[in-house]
């Protein structure tokens, strides 16, 4: 029996330690995977930041774009607007021909009358008229979107073929259109003596 509370003894003192080399083992393998658990949540709080931090700078980027761009448009309207300021449009005209006179009718709508200038000389005719912006008739602050109507100083000359009685052309405004009646000059015709 002795040897059997011997070999109890030992295997107790082996499974003791047993248990102290596992529990050892056991808090070492925790320690490591706490240790690793910590890293891993660092980690992650690391790539939530950076990723964060690329959210914020694509969305500042996008806007600063965006800003850019509103910017160009700004400017590239605004240099349409020089262009239209300092280009001279044409006016519509309809031109008829009789065998005496030539009828000219001119488009000018929303102006005056006293807006439109009209110049003869012996076989030419030239209109001109100034067509303020519509922007200018707006007095809050404003942005132009589309500009498609005729503004600032328009005309249009027209060379004949026949002279024309300069001292007898008439013009007529009405509704925005002005007709311009132009006589042709009649040459006299003299009869040569044959001798």
């Amino acid at each position: 029996m002795v040897e059997k509370d011997i070999i109890e003894t030992k295997l107790s003192e082996k499974k003791e330690q047993a248990e102290e080399k596992f529990d050892e083992k056991k808090e070492q393998a925790e320690e490591k995977i706490n240790s690793h658990k910590e890293k891993l949540n660092e980690k992650r709080e690391q790539t939530r930041n950076i990723a964060g931090k690329m959210s914020e700078d694509l969305s500042r980027s996008f806007d600063e774009f965006q800003d850019g761009i509103k910017s160009v448009q700004k400017i590239i309207d605004q240099k349409i607007e020089d262009y239209k300021k300092t280009t001279i449009h044409s006016l519509d005209v309809d031109l008829i021909e009789t065998e005496e006179k030539y009828y000219l009718k001119v488009d000018v709508p929303g102006i005056e009358k006293e807006e439109i200038d009209i110049e003869a000389g012996d076989k030419d005719i030239s209109i001109t008229a100034t067509f303020k912006p519509f922007i200018e008739e707006i007095e809050e602050e404003n942005t132009v979107l589309i500009s498609d109507i005729k503004q600032g100083r328009c005309s249009k000359s027209i060379t004949f073929n026949n002279n024309i009685e300069i001292d007898e052309i008439t013009a007529k405004f009405n509704n925005g259109t002005v007709l311009i009646t132009i006589p042709k000059l009649k040459t006299p015709k003299n009869k040569i003596n044959v001798e």
